[in-house]
């Protein structure tokens, strides 16, 4: 069950005023000690506490269990949702439409330990009948991956539910990329604010809303800049970054005509009284809405009649990298991806003939 002891050296322990420790061995089989108690009936009691506490924990844990698996989905649902605590703003009303769009209507009043790999098919067979999108189904998928496969780690349902399943896969379409021609003309036709953001998106890779984030502090060196934070939608204010945890952040290249673009606005412009470069007429920081009144009216005096968007400019930062023979590995990461097998479908036909180079890499070597 365990042992109890003094640790001091006196000849009479059992009349010194020193504290008794206790030694056992917990559920999972490591060795603890406790020390603090002031008599052996003290110890005693701590420890037949400790060996019942060890002796029904089986029995907790198997109740627990079925309470997982009792669970409606849409409340596991809920309360895996708020254990996310990585989940930026962003990310949480992305799941939420998700799960209000595609998953609930159909799995809400499920319960939990019900989910089988036949259910999972037929939930998928069901947005194929309805003629929802390969890129919406996937969404739908994945969501729903990931909060059953958490109920399994917990218990809740007894056996893997997607062993088997043939999931949706989306292949984006083909992007499109701007090319210079386009980008110094939208720059040329925007307000300096716009060709910051430009510059950080086409130039650095960021995403919309880091740009908008833009502060000179977040050069820590001259050729790297650090992505720390994005200006949120919604809230109009900082936010952690997607797929990061507070406080965690990113690293990217920092070309030298970005930096001097950065240090020029904020000499001639100055900077705001949050530290960041870009703000509108109502609001602290740059908005979402000002970004698209400025890029439409932008691109409509450049004469630009293809369908560029913002976000087209960090298809132009991946295809400028990759055509450079950078590794996309090191892309996905610049890029803030969270997963490389993404950067694969968007961007795995702008790499250079890989096998075919490879081919001829290798030959070299055979013959040296």
């Amino acid at each position: 069950m365990g042992s109890f002891f003094k640790n001091c050296s006196c000849t009479r322990q059992n009349r010194c005023p020193h504290p008794y420790v206790i030694r056992y061995r917990d559920a999972t089989g490591r060795q603890r000690e406790e020390a603090g108690y002031t008599t052996q009936q003290d110890a005693k009691d701590r420890l037949t506490a400790l060996y019942h506490e060890k002796r029904h924990t089986p029995e907790r844990q198997a109740a627990a269990k079925r309470e997982i698996g009792r669970q409606r989905f849409g409340a596991y649902a809920a309360t895996w949702l708020t254990r996310q605590r990585h989940y930026a703003p962003g990310s949480v009303r992305t799941v939420n439409q998700v799960l209000n769009s595609r998953i609930l209507p159909v799995l809400e009043s499920r319960r939990v330990n019900s989910f089988t790999t036949n259910v999972v098919e037929d939930f998928i067979m069901s947005m194929e009948e309805q003629a929802v999108g390969l890129a919406a189904q996937q969404n739908a998928y994945d969501v729903l991956k990931k909060i059953l496969l958490d109920a399994y780690r917990r218990g809740g349902v007894a056996t893997d539910p997607f062993v088997g399943v043939i999931p949706p896969e989306y292949i984006p379409r083909k992007i499109t990329i701007p090319t210079l021609d386009e980008i110094r003309g939208l720059k040329e036709h925007g307000s300096d604010e716009l060709r910051v953001v430009i510059d950080l998106m086409h130039g650095c890779g960021l995403r919309n809303g880091e740009a908008h984030a833009a502060h000179l502090d977040r050069i820590v060196a001259d050729d790297v800049y650090r992505v720390t934070e994005q200006i949120d939608r919604s809230t109009r204010a900082p936010a952690r970054l997607k797929h990061r945890k507070p406080g965690e952040f990113r690293e990217t290249p920092l070309p030298a005509t970005v930096r001097e673009s950065l240090l020029q606005f904020g000499r001639t412009t100055g900077i705001g009284a949050t530290g960041h470069l870009l703000r509108s007429q109502r609001s602290l920081h740059w908005t979402h809405s000002t970004m698209q009144y400025q890029w439409r009216l932008a691109r409509k005096k450049a004469g630009i009649t293809r369908k560029l968007n913002p976000y087209s400019l960090r298809h132009f930062f991946a295809s400028n990298c990759l055509s450079k023979g950078i590794p996309i590995t090191d892309v996905a990461e610049w890029m803030g991806h969270s997963n490389i097998n993404m950067t694969f479908k968007v961007y795995r036909h702008l790499m250079p003939a890989s096998v075919g180079r490879a081919a001829r890499l290798l030959n070299d070597g055979l013959c040296a």
